[in-house]
């Protein structure tokens, strides 16, 4: 069990669902992996959901953007990298090539975010904590393992995170038998990048997925097909390391991962 009070810079600290059936998705990641909820108001008719085991949060649900729901995108999870100064982070994106698509702003007191999107297509969140540091326990089941870029343009998004983050990376294959890069932040595993080859459908574009911890991943995964999920990858084993994953897609929770195997403190 992983417990966390911090987060260097350019480590994933936190994950959320961006749903329109938020009360559902409560209900189903509270059935598959007993997350109890605490609603922060945001405003009037807002409230962001916080997911907790035990004492400690480790992830979110929140309200789907109305405009992202007009453009007729999925329910989805949202990764965010911890920054330092995201001020400072953001400022860099344009000139790295990719996209400042919102530039950083206040979270209450929470703390400070921006969104971005890298030369290859991916979308993800830069967040300076104050009040909120992120997750409180990760590697453990229930909570967030990994953050992994699927991404048909690998060397772009390769580019643009050395440069922006300092992130190094070290080449290997995945378990679908494609390349795949280990994102290395510091003296630790970060994630990792995954080439999307003919084996993925025309339209889906560069996403960032969240892999959730578990004790059993076949298991954990015909409970989430009994809830409703369609299993997208059942369990596959990772080369002969003991490790396996699979992948699902809840009309709900949007595309997540699930993995099982050694987990860091």
């Amino acid at each position: 069990m992983a417990e966390r009070t911090s987060y260097p810079h350019g480590t994933f600290g936190w994950v959320e669902v961006a749903t329109p059936r938020q009360e559902e998705a409560k209900a189903f990641l509270s059935e598959l992996f007993g997350w109890e909820f605490d609603d922060m108001p945001v405003d009037e008719t807002t409230v962001y959901s916080m997911g907790k085991i035990g004492d400690r949060y480790v992830g979110a649900v929140s309200p789907q953007q109305q405009d992202e729901i007009d453009m007729g995108v999925p329910p989805h999870w949202n990764s965010y990298i911890t920054v330092d100064d995201v001020d400072a982070v953001a400022a860099r994106v344009p000139e790295l090539g990719g996209e400042l698509v919102a530039p950083p702003f206040d979270v209450m007191e929470a703390g400070r975010m921006a969104v971005i999107r890298d030369p290859s297509g991916g979308y993800v969140c830069l967040w300076e904590p104050r009040n909120h540091i992120g997750a409180g326990l990760v590697n453990a089941p229930g909570a967030f393992s990994w953050n992994e870029l699927n991404t048909r343009d690998p060397e772009a998004a390769l580019d643009f995170f050395r440069e922006l983050l300092g992130w190094r990376f070290d080449a290997s294959e995945s378990a679908a038998g494609t390349r795949y890069w280990t994102i290395v932040n510091g003296d630790r595993q970060n994630g990792g990048i995954l080439e999307m080859n003919d084996q993925f459908p025309a339209g889906i574009p560069a996403n960032w997925v969240v892999y959730m911890a578990v004790d059993d991943v076949a298991a954990t995964a015909d409970h989430a097909a009994g809830l409703g999920s369609m299993v997208v990858m059942p369990r596959t084993e990772i080369r002969d390391s003991g490790e396996a994953i699979a992948v699902l897609h809840d009309p709900r929770a949007g595309v997540f991962a699930l993995y099982e195997g050694q987990l860091d403190d």
